[in-house]
C-alpha cells in the first residue's frame, strides 16, 4: 500500500506519474500541508505545471492516531463530491474531483488556493456577515432540497463514520471518567464538565439525541457543517470536507451551524437570519434541533475535539447552562 508522507515527496512524484495524475516530465516543487484537519493526510502538491491536493484517508485519525477510523471513509467522500456534481449551485462551491485510487483510499481535489478557513471567527472580535451566513444557509437549501428523496434507506448510510462521530458528540463527552483532563485545556473546566456529566436527565436527553442522528433519514447531509469546513478564497466561500455526509435529519447539519454561530460569539440578528432564509425552517422539529444545537456547543467544550476559543471560563460556563437549557427544555 501507497502512504503518503509529506516527508517523502520523491515517493509520491513516482506514484503520481505511476497513476498518469502528472506528466512524465513533470516536477514536484513543493509539498506542504494544506490546512489544519483532523481526519486525513492532506497535502497540496505544486509542480512545475499546475497544483492540486491530494487526500489519503488511512484506518485511524490522523491528529489522534490512538483514534481508529474506517479507512475508507475518503471513498465515501468522493461518492458525495460525484452526486452533487450534477448540481451547478453545489458544485461550483466545492473543489472537483482530478483522481481517485480506491485501493490506496487517496483521492485528488482541486486546488481553491490558500484560503482561510472560517476558524478566525472563534477569535472573540471577529465576525461573520450578513452576505456570508446568506451563502452558507444557500449551501444548505440546495443541498437539501435537491438531494433529498421520499424513503430512507441504506444510499450513503456512512455508518461506520456515523458510530465514530456518535462516539465523540453523544456518549465521550458525558462520560464521568474519559480519560480526558479538561484543566489541561483551561483550569476549573473539569470541575464545571462533571455538574453535566453527573446530570441523569441531560444524559437521557443526549441519548435521544443520539437516536436521531444514527437513524437514516430523507436528507443529503454534508455532516459536519462547521467553520473548518469552510474556505474563503478568492472566488468566495468553498465548502469542503464532507466525510461524515449521510441521508439523516435536516436539524443535524443546521444544529452544527447554529451551535457554531453561539460558540464565537455571533450576534444573535446573524444566527436569526438563518431561520429567514433556511426554506421551510417552519417544517422543523424545534426539540431535535435546539438539542443538537446544544450537544454540538457541549461536545465542543467538555469534548476532545476541542476549538481554538478565546472565552474564558466564565464565558465557557454560560454557554454550558445554555447549551443545557436548549436540550433538556
Amino acid at each position: 500500500m501507497f502512504i503518503l508522507h509529506a516527508s517523502e515527496p520523491d515517493n509520491l512524484a513516482h506514484y503520481l506519474k505511476k497513476n498518469d495524475w502528472t506528466s512524465k516530465d513533470a516536477t514536484l516543487l513543493s509539498l506542504t500541508k494544506a490546512g489544519e484537519g483532523n481526519m486525513n493526510c492532506v497535502l497540496r502538491v505544486t509542480t512545475n505545471t499546475d497544483s492540486f491536493i491530494i487526500k489519503q484517508s488511512r484506518g485511524y485519525v490522523e491528529k489522534y492516531p490512538e483514534i481508529k477510523a474506517p479507512e475508507n471513509r475518503v471513498l465515501t467522500e468522493a461518492e458525495f463530491y460525484t452526486k452533487i456534481s450534477t448540481a451547478p449551485n453545489l458544485g461550483d462551491r466545492m473543489p472537483k474531483i482530478l483522481g481517485l485510487d480506491p485501493t490506496n483510499n487517496i483521492m485528488l481535489l482541486e486546488d481553491l488556493g490558500h484560503a482561510n478557513d472560517f476558524n478566525l471567527i472563534y477569535k472573540l472580535d471577529q465576525s461573520i456577515s450578513n452576505d456570508d451566513i446568506t451563502v452558507l444557509v444557500h449551501y444548505l437549501n440546495e443541498l437539501h432540497q435537491r438531494f433529498s428523496k421520499l424513503e430512507a434507506n441504506d444510499e450513503l448510510a456512512n455508518l461506520e463514520m456515523r458510530k465514530l462521530n456518535y462516539e465523540h458528540i453523544f456518549h465521550y463527552p458525558f462520560l464521568e471518567d474519559n480519560g480526558f483532563d479538561l484543566d489541561t485545556i483551561q483550569e476549573g473546566l473539569q470541575a464545571l464538565a462533571t455538574l453535566y456529566k453527573n446530570d441523569a436527565i441531560l444524559k437521557e436527553k443526549v441519548e435521544w439525541l443520539g437516536t436521531h442522528y444514527m437513524a437514516n433519514g430523507h436528507y443529503l447531509l454534508h455532516g459536519d457543517y462547521y467553520p473548518g469546513s469552510w474556505l474563503q478564497t478568492a472566488d468566495g466561500i468553498k465548502i469542503i470536507d464532507p466525510e461524515f455526509c449521510y441521508y439523516g435529519l435536516r436539524e443535524f447539519d443546521l444544529g452544527v451551524f447554529i451551535a457554531h454561530l453561539h460558540l464565537s460569539n455571533q450576534n444573535p440578528s446573524i444566527i436569526d437570519k438563518i431561520a429567514t432564509e433556511y426554506n421551510n425552517y417552519h417544517e422543523l422539529n424545534p426539540a431535535i434541533l435546539n438539542g443538537f444545537i446544544g450537544v454540538e456547543i457541549m461536545r465542543r467544550l467538555i469534548g476532545l475535539a476541542q476549538l481554538p476559543l478565546q472565552s474564558d471560563l466564565k464565558d465557557k460556563q454560560k454557554l454550558l447552562a445554555f447549551a443545557y437549557q436548549l436540550i433538556t427544555n
